[in-house]
């Protein structure tokens, strides 16, 4: 076992640099240069000289846009990556580190929760619908999960926004954490609360979209270990259905669940862009995608960099699992 993982951390090194260096020609493509719109106006009042911004831009290695500038760039980037300096961010005063400490808390609270809400919903529905194949609980959940599945999460989210905040006045509009109109001197309890009203949409958002994914998944795994032939032996020696489900059927059933379960680590983690973006969340997607807009390269590599490393890590776990989960899965 101990073999097994060092090996897989070395292959993980490995994939880590090469998406970096991916990662790190492709941020340099993009259209968008924060620096030629940060000076534009100052340029073109005379105020700065091109010669200026390039000056700027040379700091950072950001001056040569040819294969040898890019690859010149990058081994500036790598540098101070290998040394724990992911750079400073252009659009928040802050390190790269810093912000990304900053706003995964939030994302990793609607992400988790949401999570937790999607199991606990999606699994039993899963079995419900296996068991009871081709019938009405079957069918009306297959349709449901289906439609939820097929709406955008812009397009959700708003028009929950509109549903329950615009025509209701349940929620705030402005989305956020805290109320506008919360008053300055409101008790931690007050704040608390309110915080928590806020996310019951984004978390919504999160549950609904997902949430049919991870049924249809367990309705398919579900169907296929109903019809092994262990499960009709335990039948016949007069085991429950109760028993027969949750001891015999549901644990074979968590080895490829495990394995979809492995990758929504970088989603706890990484956020939403698009959610987080329509409720004004400020958690790390909406920052991410903020950096996107504005061409912030650091925080770009940094936060690609950490879902990276999330995804490599998810995996090696998962892989760690199936023989906990599963006698027979011998890892060599």
């Amino acid at each position: 076992m101990v073999k097994y993982i060092l090996k897989r951390l070395l292959l993980a090194l490995l994939i880590l640099f090469s998406v970096s260096i991916i990662l790190y020609f492709l941020v340099r493509c993009m259209p968008m240069d924060f620096f030629d719109q940060q000076f534009a106006a100052a340029v073109g009042s005379g105020n700065m000289s091109e010669q200026d911004v390039l000056h700027i831009k040379a700091l950072y290695g950001l001056d040569d846009n040819s294969f040898l500038g890019i690859l010149k760039g990058y081994w500036s980037w790598l540098s101070g990556f290998l040394q724990g300096n992911m750079g400073h961010s252009f659009i928040f005063p802050a390190s790269v580190e810093e912000v990304i400490k900053e706003k995964m808390g939030i994302s990793f609270g609607i992400s988790f929760v949401s999570l937790i809400l999607e199991l606990i919903i999606a699994i039993p529905l899963g079995i419900k619908c296996a068991c009871n194949q081709y019938g009405k609980i079957d069918y009306t959940a297959t349709i449901l999960c289906m439609i939820g599945m097929a709406f955008p999460s812009f397009f959700l989210g708003n028009l929950l926004i509109k549903w329950l905040a615009v025509d209701l006045g349940w929620f705030d509009p402005m989305g956020g954490l805290v109320s506008s109109n919360l008053p300055q001197d409101a008790s931690m309890m007050l704040r608390f609360g309110d915080m928590l009203w806020h996310l019951i949409l984004p978390i919504t958002v999160f549950v609904v979209l997902n949430i049919g994914s991870i049924m249809r998944y367990t309705r398919t795994n579900t169907l296929e270990v109903l019809n092994a032939d262990y499960i009709r032996t335990a039948r016949a020696k007069g085991l429950s259905e109760g028993k027969v489900i949750y001891k015999h059927v549901f644990r074979n059933t968590m080895i490829p669940l495990i394995t979809m379960l492995t990758f929504t680590l970088p989603t706890l983690f990484g956020g939403a862009m698009i959610t987080e973006e329509v409720f004004n969340m400020p958690g790390i997607g909406q920052a991410a995608y903020q950096a996107l807009q504005k061409g912030d390269v650091p925080l770009i590599m940094g936060y690609n960099m950490f879902i990276a490393a999330l995804t490599v890590t998810g995996v090696l776990i998962s892989d760690i699992m199936y023989a906990v989960v599963d006698p027979r899965v011998k890892l060599a």
